[in-house]
């Protein structure tokens, strides 16, 4: 599916090429939309200056060598040297129906596809997942799709924290208590968040329980079968909770994509000393420590990156740096999206500017924060439980789907529903609800948790873009129509048609852009124009009353094609689409 935008850049570029040389052919032709026309060409004004001559005059001498054969128009010159360009309605039907005939929507591969590393989730064994985890969450998982659809080879990685320190009191407390008050099938995670508290507590307030917790943590790094044994036990338990969780969001992680700190353990020592041996690590009050350049505390002295404590311990940046030369080494990954919170942003500006001076950070292979902000109530704050404490992401869900269910049950239905259905659109009109709240917003903002606008069926919404595909599956069902025999031709007759096979054809170059900068908002953006589009649409241009069979069959196609672009978009998103609503 071509960009209109790109299509006529490069009809522009060819134009300035003709008019004042081969050496002009890659100027940027500053393509921008217009609300004179379609487009419009900006590149007059920047280029007069350097040709020394009035930017008219030289939007003028484009135009007049401009190709528009099957694509534009109309080319009006206005101000002092806009080139405003009005697209072809033949050329917009074409190619809409192109996008309809293609199973990919026309949307091409990427052309230099890439394995890429996205790691995202995160969560701790033996503790809840709370609402800091739930953008992280479905923020990557939206990334690994859309890159996935492009045609990347895609390594989904749930980096969990399933070592170190606190190992020690949770597996002594399970052995006080007995391994089956963890261990049971039935286990819930409630559960879970009270063993851990309560293991803190009393690794708190028992000295000889913290003693044997800290004699555990060594046999738990020494690799002592009975204590490996015993810890994971409780991995196990905080992955079945895990799996529960991804599953009531739709999320695609598996077991299969968990590798945890635990993973990189015997990898930590020939890391530090890889970097030692480069000279990159040095001596520091007895830590191995990196300082790399332009890194400064507020004194103006260089900030370490500890890579060994003064212990022998090992840390979260031995950890990552580890994972790092793992990627490149063994997995030979292109580009690595860590899908962390912003207040890690330093962390890994430090941990990124090591690996550079390793060498396993290059101009060939890459590695980005995706900064993830934060999740405020409605007074504005850090959302937190009314007590103050952090709200449960399982809480947060049961909520959603309660309140959906209420919304839902206000509105009118064409048809009704049994409780089995009606329990399935729910669930997925409240997991649809928080997720395209959350991947409506720029994922490095942070943005406001209401129910009350995330669930209307008004706006920009989920359930109103969920409510727009029902609404487009009930065209079909009434007409006796499957979407997939609506062929079309399409042909423009009406505004309303023009701009909606116009936003249609958008679709490709949202995708690759999304992919390019892991902003996966940018492409929920764009299902919500595709929608308002669409109302619009619906609201002028009858379908199944079309005035004619021809009409008729245009419209059922660009239904189909709406349709299938809605559906594949918020499936990228991963917000499911309900066939009936």
């Amino acid at each position: 599916m071509p960009d209109p935008q790109l299509v006529v850049a490069a009809r522009v570029q060819a134009a300035l090429s003709a008019a004042f040389g081969p050496s002009y052919a890659d100027t940027d032709p500053v393509i921008r939309p217009s609300q004179f026309a379609d487009l419009q060409a900006n590149v007059a004004l920047p280029l007069a200056k350097k040709l020394g001559r009035r930017p008219r005059e030289v939007a003028e001498e484009i135009t007049a060598n401009l190709d528009t054969a099957g694509v534009v128009s109309e080319v009006q010159v206005s101000g002092p040297g806009f080139i405003n360009l009005t697209l072809s309605d033949g050329w917009i039907a074409g190619e809409a129906q192109r996008a309809l005939e293609d199973e990919r929507l026309a949307v091409p591969l990427a052309d230099k596809p890439q394995k890429v590393v996205v790691e995202y989730s995160s969560p701790n064994v033996a503790k809840e997942m709370h609402v800091g985890h739930l953008r992280t969450t479905i923020v990557g998982d939206a990334i690994a799709r859309i890159l996935a659809f492009l045609g990347h080879e895609v390594v989904r990685d749930n980096h969990v924290g399933d070592w170190g320190t606190p190992f020690g009191m949770l597996i002594e407390h399970l052995l006080d208590l007995g391994e089956d008050a963890a261990a049971r099938d039935d286990s819930s995670v409630s559960d879970l968040t009270a063993f851990y508290q309560a293991a803190r507590q009393k690794f708190e307030g028992d000295e000889a329980f913290a003693d044997r917790s800290r004699q555990r943590v060594v046999a738990l790094q020494a690799g002592d079968a009975e204590t490996l044994r015993l810890w994971n036990v409780l991995v196990e338990v905080s992955k079945r909770y895990f799996n529960s969780v991804y599953g009531r969001l739709g999320v695609t992680l598996t077991d299969d994509d968990i590798k945890g700190e635990s993973y990189y353990n015997d990898l930590l020592a020939p890391t530090a000393r890889e970097l030692e041996d480069k000279g990159i690590a040095v001596i520091s009050d007895g830590a191995l420590c990196a300082f790399p350049p332009g890194f400064t505390g507020r004194e103006g002295e260089p900030l370490p990156v500890i890579i060994r404590k003064s212990d022998g311990g090992y840390n979260y940046s031995t950890t990552d740096l580890a994972t790092i030369r793992y990627r490149v080494d063994t997995e030979h990954v292109d580009r690595m999206i860590y899908v962390v919170g912003a207040p890690q942003s330093l962390h890994f500006q430090m941990v990124f500017a090591v690996a550079r001076m390793a060498g396993w950070l290059n101009d060939e292979v890459k590695a980005e924060h995706a900064q993830i902000g934060n999740v405020l109530g409605t007074d504005g704050k850090i959302l937190r439980t009314r007590a103050g404490g952090t709200v449960k992401l399982s809480e947060l869900l049961d909520e959603a789907v309660e309140r959906a269910g209420a919304v839902f049950d206000e509105i009118q239905h064409d048809e009704p529903f049994d409780d089995a259905t009606r329990a399935a659109i729910v669930q997925a009109v409240g997991m649809g609800a928080v997720k395209y709240a959350d991947l409506s917003v720029a994922r490095d903002s942070e943005y406001t948790f209401d129910f009350d606008r995330m669930i209307s069926f008004n706006g920009k919404t989920g359930p109103y873009l969920q409510y727009a595909t029902a609404r487009i599956r009930s065209i079909f069902r009434k007409g006796g129509v499957a979407p997939e025999d609506a062929t079309g031709p399409i042909t423009l007759t009406h505004p309303a048609e023009r701009a909606l096979a116009l936003e249609l054809l958008g679709f490709g170059a949202v995708l690759k852009q999304a992919g390019e900068t892991a902003e996966p908002h940018r492409l929920a953006s764009y299902v919500y124009s595709v929608a308002d589009a669409y109302t619009t649409f619906y609201e002028n241009c009858p379908v199944l009353k079309a005035p004619d069979e021809e009409t008729k069959a245009s419209r059922l196609a660009l239904c189909a094609a709406t349709l299938r672009t809605l559906v594949t978009g918020l499936g990228l998103l991963g917000v499911p689409t309900p066939e009936r609503m």
